[in-house]
């Protein structure tokens, strides 16, 4: 299947934003999802993860508390709200799919990733 993210854009620090990344195919349900950013001249980091019925999240310590995943496997899709960003938010942010059936199975579990969109946060 193929990932679409979507929802990126320039928003001012304490704003928020909601993306939202589409996925093709059947068998959306099966998979964990999950958000990752990597910003300019650094590695691709988690931000979060959520379980295939949507129960279970985790989050990275920097977005605990301001971000929010969510998912509606009815429309295939997967959502990252963000609340009080930050300049540090400023990324690219990926939505990727993981066969693993848990929210703590690790980055390289990911087969599947979207494109990424641009999340640019100005102070």
């Amino acid at each position: 299947g193929q990932l679409q993210a979507s929802g990126g854009g320039l928003v001012q620090a304490g704003g928020s934003l909601r993306l939202s990344c589409a996925a093709s195919g059947s068998t959306f349900s099966s998979y964990v999802m999950g958000w990752f950013r990597q910003a300019p001249g650094k590695e691709r980091e988690f931000v979060g993860a959520i379980s295939r019925s949507g129960i279970s999240t985790r989050y990275a310590d920097f977005v605990k508390g301001r971000f929010t995943i969510s998912r509606d496997n009815a429309k295939n899709t997967v959502f990252l709200q963000m609340n009080s960003l930050k300049p540090e938010d400023t990324a690219v942010y990926y939505c990727a799919a993981s066969n693993v059936p848990s929210i703590w199975a690790p980055h390289i579990s990911y087969d599947y990733w979207g494109q990424g969109t641009l999340v640019t946060v100005s102070s």
